[in-house]
């Protein structure tokens, strides 16, 4: 399975309750930052690993990728999650939309972006060097949302603090994993990779594409490894 980095935790946790004999290839999470890479980046992986064997599902939404995730899809007969982005996945779109039409002006959070805030956020734009830049980035927006998967009190912390940056509220929106869970299990399903067996040991372990406890395949360093036969 080729996942996002930013749903890799969330992924591992759940192939490891349910007993699912995958492996999960994390490309960099960075990529939602030139969104046009990812379709590439996924293809090259995707082509590798069917070559070599592999069952493969990719467990991407859109990702603003405008579509090309879903024509890469139709040329190597592999499936997705649905939706436009993890936002859909985890909370469902129609939650997601009427969140947006009732405040165009959303920021979204999600536990990894609550986690990664300034390493996702900052330092790509600039904003850790050019703190003056805020409000050109983010002076539109009127609420900050957090999509909480599992929520804690040091996550909810850290999340008032992101909101904070922004000088607005944080709103906590509790949507756990289960609907992300059950869209997984349908898109392995539909390659008849859910319910093989037990999970491999070593989930970010060494495959066909990579080595070490996070990977260097050849889509980057940080890809862990992922992929059923």
């Amino acid at each position: 399975m080729i996942a996002c980095g930013a749903l890799g935790g969330h992924l591992r946790e759940i192939a490891g309750r349910r007993g699912w004999d995958v492996r999960i290839c994390c490309l960099p999470s960075m990529l939602h930052n030139t969104p046009r890479e990812i379709g590439p980046a996924a293809g090259r992986l995707a082509a590798e690993l069917l070559r070599d064997g592999y069952r493969v599902a990719l467990a991407y939404a859109d990702c603003g990728s405008y579509g090309e995730l879903d024509e890469l899809c139709r040329r190597l007969d592999i499936g997705r999650l649905p939706g436009l982005h993890c936002y859909d996945v985890l909370a469902g779109p129609d939650r997601i939309s009427a969140a947006l039409e009732a405040e165009p002006g959303t920021y979204l959070l999600t536990d990894f972006l609550v986690r990664s805030f300034r390493h996702s956020v900052l330092e790509p734009l600039g904003l850790d060097r050019h703190p003056e830049l805020w409000a050109d980035y983010f002076g539109h927006y009127r609420r900050v949302v957090w999509l909480a998967q599992a929520r804690s009190a040091e996550l909810e912390a850290e999340a008032g603090r992101v909101a904070g940056m922004f000088g607005l509220p944080l709103t906590v929106i509790e949507v756990g994993t289960a609907r992300l869970e059950r869209e997984l299990e349908a898109l392995l399903a539909g390659t008849g990779l859910a319910g093989t067996g037990p999970t491999e040991t070593g989930l970010t372990g060494t495959g066909p594409t990579g080595t070490g406890p996070t990977g260097t395949g050849p889509t980057g360093t940080g890809a862990s490894e992922a992929a059923a036969r």
